[in-house]
């Protein structure tokens, strides 16, 4: 019933400008009401869920509350919420919600108690549906994070070509015979794509955004666990990279195929109008509306005043990075409380919860030191004739910088010097000296492999090596159709990127084979001031 309103919700106030859509967006909101923390919520909460496990439910009164006799056996709701007196009010309640709707089944009844009980038929709604499906989901997620869907970018790209050539398909055998079998099987895998191409866009982009949640969660912590700062130093350094990597290294493609379906769009929503028995009113999949692949081709294509999400992940990730660091620095540097500190924290606070009044009183003074106030000292000689001057008006003692910062009141003196270990300086040099010369041959490697770089098979250190140069160029591209550079300072070694349509450079290494499509890609020798001066 529209405008029913719930005792303990507050709905947005309609005004005369907002008009039926004010009206209709505040009943949908009653939709909600039976999740509300009140007296009973566990019922409205055990029948939904009734209603929803099978598809169209038609249930009574009575076959409810012989469904809910099991939950409260179970102790998932109160002691006597199945009784058929109480059910009754339950089920109409849920109906004044919108959640349910009166069903119109006839019934053959033995008695007038049980005509009573059972003419009276309960469905739920379709938008009640989804509201349930979205709470359960909610209730089974884990606190933790969510593993983003990296597999799905190179399965967008490859369907964004697959759906090119399937468009072609269906129009060509559509000029001939539009109402013929191979027309209408050209027209339904074509739906099919677009689909399956929108559906795994939406599971991408929802890890994403969950993803990124957890990390600003994450982000808004100050004081960290040590077994925490290890987990965060894996998350920052492996899995952000890696994801971030992933986006930006099929992001070029994807946009390069989402501006060529751009100009054959409004052919491709023709051949995907819905079916003339739906109705006018139909809630279309996504992929059907001109309004979908904008959102689409938002996501991984700028705009003038409006960046992407590839650039919003972008800067999200170097806003993340930044704090992350910032957080374990502070954990670890003892600008606050350490880390060993959580647990005797943790530890103290279940010793007074478990303690007495009168226990507790000592165990926080024992802590904390916050003894009564008593006073050894002689008097000061400015106000031993001033019995006057409170103490708050006195003049302040200074408290030392250990005890203010730290709670340490031992003493501190100079730091210790280092002692010199030849042995340990030695072998780090060594190291070093022997991881650059690894970066040194890699970079040898890929400048003579540059003459011939299709049929050159390249070592796994030289391929690291063409890849962190790759990704530095890409980033430095401004669109798909502008070329990107990026050089190596140390090494003397420059990569450019030059879009050319139809070009296909293949990088082969011994762990596979790195195709770029569309791209000619040049490695040369550079002087650097690094180099100049060996």
């Amino acid at each position: 019933m529209r405008g029913c309103r719930p005792v303990g919700l507050s709905w947005p106030a309609v005004d005369d400008e907002q008009g039926e859509a004010g009206l209709e967006a505040a009943s949908r909101l009653q939709l909600y009401a039976y999740l509300q923390p009140r007296e009973h919520h566990h019922t409205y909460l055990a029948i939904m869920r009734l209603f929803t496990s099978t598809l169209l439910a038609d249930l009574s009164a009575g076959e409810v509350s012989s469904a809910l006799a099991g939950a409260e056996r179970d102790g998932r709701i109160d002691i006597g919420e199945s009784h058929i007196d109480v059910v009754i009010p339950r089920l109409r309640q849920l109906v004044e919600w919108g959640n349910l709707v009166h069903g119109r089944r006839e019934t053959i009844a033995a008695s007038i108690a049980e005509f009573q009980q059972g003419s009276m038929r309960y469905q739920v709604s379709k938008l009640a549906v989804r509201v349930q499906r979205d709470v359960d989901e909610l209730l089974r997620v884990p606190e933790g994070a969510r593993e983003v869907s990296r597999e799905l970018l190179p399965a967008i790209e490859r369907g964004l070509g697959e759906l090119g050539e399937a468009l072609a398909i269906a129009v060509a055998r559509g000029q001939r015979d539009p109402g013929s079998l191979p027309a209408r099987r050209a027209r339904e895998q074509l739906a099919e794509r677009v689909t399956t191409l929108f559906l795994q866009h939406v599971e991408l982009a929802a890890t994403v955004r969950d993803f990124y949640a957890y990390l600003g969660q994450i982000l808004t912590r100050h004081h960290l666990a040590p077994e925490e700062i290890a987990g965060f130093r894996n998350l920052l350094v492996e899995y952000i990279q890696v994801v971030v990597e992933d986006v930006l290294r099929h992001t070029p493609a994807i946009a390069t195929a989402l501006s060529a379906l751009a100009r054959s769009r409004s052919e491709l929503l023709r051949l995907l109008r819905p079916a003339d028995q739906l109705g006018a009113a139909v809630e279309r999949t996504r992929g059907r509306g001109e309004a979908d692949w904008q959102e689409l081709t938002d996501w991984f294509v700028d705009r003038p005043g409006n960046p992407s999400q590839v650039t919003a992940l972008r800067e999200a990730t170097t806003r993340a990075i930044g704090a992350l660091l910032a957080t374990v620095r502070r954990a670890t540097t003892g600008g606050g409380l350490l880390p060993s500190r959580r647990a005797e924290l943790v530890r103290l606070a279940g010793w007074l919860n478990d303690a007495t009044p009168k226990r507790a009183h000592a165990l926080y003074a024992a802590a904390f030191g916050l003894h009564s106030a008593r006073n050894l000292l002689p008097a000061p000689e400015h106000d031993g004739d001033d019995e006057h001057t409170p103490w708050r008006d006195g003049p302040a003692i200074d408290v030392s910088v250990s005890v203010r910062g730290r709670g340490d009141r031992g003493a501190r003196g100079r730091t210790s010097r280092i002692m010199d270990d030849p042995i340990t300086e030695q072998g780090l040099l060594a190291q070093a000296r022997e991881a650059d010369e690894l970066r040194e041959a890699a970079a040898a490697e890929l400048a003579a492999a540059a003459t011939d770089l299709d049929n050159t098979t390249l070592s796994g250190a030289a391929l690291r090596a063409f890849c962190e140069l790759l990704t530095l160029a890409m980033a430095q591209r401004e669109g798909a159709s502008d070329p990107g550079s990026a050089t190596d300072q140390v090494r003397g070694l420059a990569l450019t990127l030059t879009p050319q349509i139809g070009q296909v450079t293949r990088i082969r290494s011994k762990s596979g084979t790195l195709t770029l499509r569309d791209t000619v890609v040049g490695i040369s020798r550079v002087e650097t001031r690094g180099r100049g001066g060996r």
